[in-house]
């Protein structure tokens, strides 16, 4: 592999991969890359003066780190779950589902940088709970997008060893393939199709985001939320995605949900479009009937001018706001949705103090109407 291309940059499909690429209704063959649901603009537009506003906002370290060591919770896995439905959140989008009887983890991220670089890019603020040896046997490995803080090589590479069955987007085989996991194994769905494995439904539903892992983005990997069904209980897991109509519809299809696992981190006011706020996202998990929430895509890396705990707190006033029942574990704590949730602040104990400028929008709101 080329020093300028490192193997971590994947792969580009060819061949019949890119045939069915292009087959794609969400593929617009004007631009030859994959459209999302409702336009989308990723980052402001090179050389503009909200470009430097975002890169200056983005040296900034002001509370963007936690103050003292994130505390972790090693998953005890051993017995299954009572309900038959537990959830473990590892850190960042990396959750484990263990659903009548089966287990699916997604997008898992053992590295320690999302980058594709050992030496540079954003790097962990907490070691992941467990080794990736030590999680227990998996029926299914998910992958929302290819972006490094949610499709991470080493971890594919370790994963390949497993006889497991990975649901990726169109696209994002190519990258597995080139990582060694068979082509054979390898399940590639646009929005909407689904595949099954060992009893559960694995479904791809729409989101609204961007794909790349090159220095070129050419749009020809699909970015996905997921729906994953079991006999007796379904859960959601957005990846990233801005706000957009179709969460209410997911819902509608598919819902409604024992949890849903919704971004709510990383997100800012030079991307609204591919991110969504906590406040979002708890508007979202209502358009999905998504039972419990819990709050994904965050605490784990720095990839956003908020401070590191605002996240966590928002997301707290948000869903006490909306009456809605919310989880909120320590990274590799489980819980299962039909028992008692987790619902201590854990993150006030190592970070500094979070202002709160969501509510102060919210009293200026309502002076004003």
């Amino acid at each position: 592999m080329s020093p300028l291309r490192p193997a971590a940059f994947g792969a580009e499909s060819s061949g019949e991969r890119l045939a069915r690429i292009r087959r794609s209704p969400n593929y617009d063959p004007r631009t030859d890359a994959f459209r999302n649901p409702v336009p989308a603009v990723s980052t402001p537009a090179p050389g503009s003066a909200s470009r430097w506003e975002m890169t200056r906002a983005l040296l900034s370290r002001e509370g963007r780190r936690p103050v003292g060591a994130i505390p972790l919770r090693r998953p005890e896995l051993s017995v299954p779950p009572e309900s038959g439905l537990r959830i473990t959140w590892l850190g960042h989008a990396t959750v484990l589902a263990e659903i009548d009887g089966r287990r699916v983890l997604f997008d898992p991220v053992w590295g320690q940088r999302c980058s594709p670089f050992a030496f540079a890019g954003p790097k962990r603020l907490h070691p992941m709970p467990v080794k990736l040896a030590e999680l227990g046997p998996l029926d299914a490995v998910v992958i929302s997008h290819d972006h490094y803080d949610h499709l991470d090589m080493p971890t594919i590479r370790e994963l390949a060893a497993l006889d497991v069955l990975f649901a990726v987007p169109l696209g994002v085989g190519a990258h597995l393939e080139a990582w060694g996991v068979p082509i054979e194994r390898i399940a590639e769905l646009d929005w909407h199709e689904s595949v099954e494995v060992a009893g559960l439904t694995l479904t791809a539903t729409p989101a609204r985001h961007f794909c790349g892992r090159g220095i070129r983005n050419k749009q020809r990997t699909l970015w996905a939320s997921w729906v994953a069904a079991g006999p007796r209980h379904r859960v959601f897991h957005s990846g990233d995605t801005g706000y957009f109509p179709g969460f209410a519809e997911i819902g509608a299809q598919y819902g409604p949900f024992d949890t849903a696992m919704v971004q709510i981190g990383a997100y800012s006011e030079y991307w609204p479009d591919i991110h969504m706020t906590p406040e979002e996202g708890v508007r979202a998990h209502a358009d999905l009937r998504g039972g419990v929430l819990l709050p994904i895509h965050w605490a784990t890396f720095n990839l956003a001018p908020h401070a590191w705990a605002e996240p966590g707190e928002w997301t707290r006033d948000a869903a006490e706001g909306a009456g809605q029942a919310a989880a909120f574990p320590i990274p590799g704590e489980s819980f299962e949705p039909a028992g008692k949730l987790p619902e201590e602040p854990w993150w006030r104990a190592v970070s500094g103090p979070v202002r709160r400028p969501w509510r102060l929008a919210g009293e200026r709101a309502s002076s004003t109407s």
